[in-house]
């Protein structure tokens, strides 16, 4: 992988680059969208690429893990040929299923973790080694270090520990990662993750321990966990200042399309976030103008565009009446018509940020967006 700074905007620390893969270039900053369990939830590869752009998306190593299995992955050939996406993919290392499988009688301790399949309560174990196996096997482009994501709030003490301990890890991810070979004929790239909770000294400590470690691009986990966004966007900053400016900066599960574009403006390179699709099969879509609660029976006989000022198929095509039918109906095709409406605003955000921070005008151009953001139509 090659990162390239192409652009830093002038009067803030957003920036413009390009990520060169084996599977394509990716242009920064950059939203990916989240396919968990190797898809990216009802949206055809088709329309991901010609409606949606996206340029990378993203698997989950405890996901596909335990389900198609990687005797089925590796048949296929990798995620790459058994879904049929042949742009570059990322994979989070299954640290955040750790996290979020608290209180089902998941055990971390040095060695790994322990855990329950919540498919069939069957147990298994994770190790920084068995999970860059894992990664090696599913295929992904960019793979994620094992770390530990703390939860929030979380005790200094427990914060440092478990910091501590992801650090140890990365050291038996990488020594595992640089003695395997790439498969599928591709190559594969390492990503660590910066941890430390909410206490800028610990994560000031784990950004340096982070770029030490000489990796091809860098990670920040364990924020848009609960905490506030005030401290989100601090934390953000001060590791951004940390992390090398020639390496790509990935923030991991931000967020709100306000969140990115503030996040975006303190450095970082890469996002991703359940929040497009999810939400869109709530109800809830985000336009140029604002955003829009489809459920509403203001829009019932409104019949103009989901959103004019976007373009693409879905956006334009269909009225809110018309979606908000199908919503309301409970159809497969409202959700599908979100999501990808959706996850075209994230790529359109993203990429008009890229735009105007290589014009010089991103500064000002954000403050104008940040007023539709947070509007509610």
């Amino acid at each position: 992988m090659k990162f390239t700074l192409q652009v830093e905007d002038p009067h803030s620390k957003a920036r413009a680059g390009l990520i060169e893969t084996d599977h394509g270039v990716i242009q920064t900053p950059i939203f990916m969208p989240v396919g968990t369990a190797g898809t990216v939830k009802a949206v055809h590869q088709r329309e991901l690429k010609e409606d949606v752009k996206a340029q990378i998306i993203l698997g989950n190593t405890y996901h596909l893990y335990l389900r198609p299995g990687l005797g089925i992955l590796e048949k296929a050939g990798g995620l790459h040929a058994f879904n049929g996406w042949d742009k570059p993919i990322l994979t989070d290392s299954g640290g955040y299923q750790v996290y979020s499988l608290a209180g089902t009688g998941r055990k971390i301790n040095e060695e790994g973790v322990v855990f329950k399949s919540h498919i069939d309560g069957g147990v298994h174990t994770f190790t920084p080694e068995n999970v860059m196996d894992i990664q090696r096997t599913i295929g992904a482009d960019i793979i994620m270090a094992f770390d530990e994501c703390t939860p929030y709030p979380c005790e200094f003490t427990y914060a440092r520990k478990s910091m501590e301990m992801t650090h140890r890890w990365l050291t038996r991810c990488c020594r595992r990662f640089d003695a395997t070979e790439p498969r599928y004929g591709h190559s594969q790239t390492l990503f660590p993750i910066v941890q430390g909770s909410v206490y800028k000294d610990l994560r000031r400590q784990s950004a340096e321990f982070i770029a030490s470690a000489g990796r091809e691009g860098n990670a920040i986990g364990g924020l848009s966990v609960g905490e506030p966004a005030e401290i989100m966007y601090e934390l953000t900053e001060v590791v951004c200042d940390i992390l090398p400016k020639d390496k790509p900066r990935y923030l991991m599960g931000v967020g709100t399309p306000a969140n990115i574009l503030e996040c975006i403006s303190l450095g970082v390179d890469m996002f991703d976030c359940v929040m497009p699709t999810r939400n869109a099969r709530n109800g809830m879509i985000f336009t140029t103008e604002g955003i829009v609660n489809i459920r509403n029976e203001k829009w019932r006989d409104d019949m103009s565009p989901i959103d004019a000022g976007l373009g693409g198929y879905v956006s334009t095509f269909y009225s809110k009446a018309y979606l908000r039918h199908l919503v309301k109906s409970g159809e497969m095709l409202g959700a599908q018509i979100a999501s990808i409406h959706n996850l075209t605003f994230y790529l359109w955000l993203v990429n008009s940020a890229r735009k105007k921070i290589i014009d010089g005008t991103f500064a000002s151009w954000k403050r104008e967006m940040e007023k539709k953001l947070n509007q509610r139509l």
